[in-house]
């Protein structure tokens, strides 16, 4: 059994989405993000919700079935594999993070459709180049992969080492592949002065970003509409009611060309 004293953002993000796969050190991290940013909750709803609307999209409309998911945290409802496997049995997941709990639960991640595959990798996001290695084990890179950066790129202290890190992995995939970006911003002070707060009381440090460096990741990409937005106004499937992410998130997608 792993045993933590320490909070981790994925066992946190697991406890924000009402999940039980977390410790109580990670339980008091997420409250004390809770109470200086209520919000926090609604920015990872809607991060789940955006999952799924991207992976619908990579395989409806641009005919992906490989997906390379960064930073995967704990597993949930709707995980990438479930809700591609579920629209194309075939799909190729292959989830990558560096948590030691992760890798305990990693036969929930590994199950999947008999006519496709999951992978785990455990490995440190900032050596793109053993990612590749690993991921290159269960799918194709010489076919389109949908790659996606949820709630990572904030997890690299500085936004040109995050930059580095997602190119050096979009220049091991193939043209035709995606990548899918999410991550908080900068443009509310609260949010800002919560995510000190977390740091200051021993929670896990994340690096908030604004519009001009989320849409430098897709620089030589060509954009998906609607562009990089506020997550729950990238092709959102019903009427959008204003809410923290409406303010503080950015999502967007990208295909190689």
């Amino acid at each position: 059994m792993v045993v933590s004293n320490v909070p981790h953002s994925a066992r946190m993000w697991d406890y924000w989405l009402g999940g039980k796969d977390h410790y109580e050190v990670d339980r008091r991290a997420g409250e004390q993000a809770r109470e200086a940013y209520p919000g926090v909750v609604d920015i990872a709803r809607t991060s789940r919700a955006l999952l799924g609307r991207v992976v619908r999209y990579l395989i409806d409309e641009a005919g992906i079935r490989q997906f390379l998911d960064i930073g995967t945290g704990l597993p949930t409802a709707d995980n990438t594999h479930e809700i591609a496997q579920r629209i194309a049995p075939e799909s190729r997941i292959v989830y990558v993070d560096n948590d030691p709990l992760v890798l305990t639960h990693a036969r929930a991640l590994l199950t999947s459709a008999p006519e496709g595959a999951t992978d785990y990798l455990h490995a440190d996001i900032n050596e793109p180049q053993p990612i590749l290695e690993g991921a290159a084990r269960t799918l194709d890179l010489t076919r389109p992969v949908g790659l996606i950066m949820f709630g990572i790129i904030g997890h690299v202290p500085e936004h040109s080492d995050a930059l580095a890190i997602a190119r050096g992995l979009l220049d091991g995939l193939a043209p035709g592949s995606h990548l899918a970006i999410y991550t908080g911003t900068d443009s509310d002070p609260d949010l800002v002065e919560a995510e000190r707060r977390v740091g200051e009381h021993g929670g896990v440090p994340y690096r908030l970003s604004n519009l001009e460096q989320v849409q430098e990741f897709f620089s030589g990409l060509e954009l998906v509409e609607p562009g990089v937005v506020p997550g729950p106004h990238w092709r959102p499937e019903g009427e959008v009611t204003e809410s923290a992410a409406t303010v503080t998130s950015l999502g967007g997608l990208g295909r190689k060309p």
